[in-house]
């Protein structure tokens, strides 16, 4: 069984119920999408001779690739996002970059998988689909970069 998962098994795909983000362990926002998530690492090629003189070619372990993340919402009254967006337009690189995590819960509200990222700003800050006369919801788009993310659950 999951840990964390009281009614799963390992082989039960994770759904997505909503997704929210937390800044210091208080939820700022809830989405109903998120992209980017991801770990990478640079392969380095090294080419060389073996004991024979034939060519041979190595792979290695480079730098990780900072990851992305997108996430996008219907648009409400708050203004953290933007507030902490602007802390970035403003220059103030200190007050910008923040720790926090992206949370992903199921239909129940349990949480099922939990993303950790470190000195995160939001690059991009969009608002979309705003139309008179439409009964569909704005949107709102951010794009956070962060110097590191990993999974603790």
């Amino acid at each position: 069984m999951a840990a964390g998962l009281p009614s799963a098994t390992p082989f039960d795909s994770l759904v997505a119920q909503r997704f929210k983000i937390e800044i210091g362990g208080v939820t700022i926002a809830s989405f109903q999408e998120v992209g980017g998530i991801s770990s990478e690492i640079e392969v380095v090629e090294l080419k060389a001779n073996d004991a024979l003189g034939k060519p041979i070619l190595k792979k290695m372990i480079g730098a990780t690739k900072p990851p992305t993340i997108t996430l996008k919402r219907a648009a409400d009254a708050s203004m953290d996002l933007y507030n902490w967006h602007k802390a970035a337009l403003d220059g103030a690189i200190t007050g910008a970059r923040k720790d926090g995590s992206i949370v992903q819960y199921d239909f129940a509200g349990g949480e099922v998988a939990r993303y950790n990222f470190f000195h995160a700003w939001i690059s991009k800050f969009e608002a979309t689909g705003m139309k008179a006369g439409d009964n569909t919801p704005s949107v709102e788009s951010v794009t956070i970069v962060c110097e590191r993310l990993e999974r603790i659950k």
